[in-house]
């Protein structure tokens, strides 16, 4: 498939829901990838932000790509928190531990996203739907931290219905709690989620496998 495609098929998906295109945003998810692969396969395309979800892959690709944005947005463990301000934005806050340490970090606002584990799986991450007005409440506290929205991510092998239904319940929480961004859809169901909402996707390997 590759990046070309990646994006006519995001902005099909925009027009499909009555959206404009510019309103969905692409991170390129390069875990595992190496510079030339990234050259290649994202950066000959634009100055599109990495997505990297391990901080100790992160780092040298940060120091060799200098000055480009790169997004956090693997499972945020708060021993890792002291990294988060160098990152353009954090995709999977869901600890209050986490979000401290970042606050004790940060010279100046790190903006964020809080994780919400919509589809209740036992083993993932993030705050489930019930919990997040006390978590959004406990951030307001913390003045260097910039809440933006919240991302989630959906079960897989859920039919498409079901999927939706993870999406757009991300979009009304968002919405309720007057939060702009929406973190959600990957390589397997982007298009299900600019449908329902997203203002971010998160995709590695439908441009870099073309799968």
């Amino acid at each position: 498939m590759g990046l070309p495609e990646v994006l006519e098929r995001m902005g099909a998906a925009a027009r499909r829901a009555g959206r404009r295109p510019e309103e969905v945003r692409l991170v390129a998810v390069t875990k595992g990838r190496s510079l030339d692969e990234i050259k290649e396969k994202v950066l000959a395309f634009g100055d599109f932000p990495l997505g990297e979800s391990r901080v100790q892959e992160a780092l040298p690709k940060m120091e060799a790509l200098a000055g480009h944005p790169f997004h956090f947005v693997g499972p945020l463990q708060s021993n890792k928190a002291r990294f988060m301000p160098r990152f353009a934005l954090v995709h999977s806050l869901d600890s209050e531990k986490a979000a401290r340490a970042i606050h004790r970090r940060a010279e100046k606002r790190v903006p964020v996203l809080v994780e919400v584990n919509v589809g209740r799986e036992p083993q993932k991450h993030g705050v489930l739907p019930e919990a997040l007005p006390d978590f959004l409440a406990r951030l307001e506290e913390l003045e260097r931290l910039k809440v933006l929205g919240l991302m989630t991510v959906a079960p897989r092998g859920l039919p498409p219905a079901e999927l939706r239904g993870v999406f757009a319940t991300l979009s009304r929480l968002a919405d309720r709690y007057r939060l702009p961004e929406r973190s959600m859809g990957m390589s397997e169901d982007y298009e299900l989620a600019i449908e329902e909402g997203a203002t971010w996707v998160r995709v590695g390997r439908a441009i870099f496998d073309g799968v």
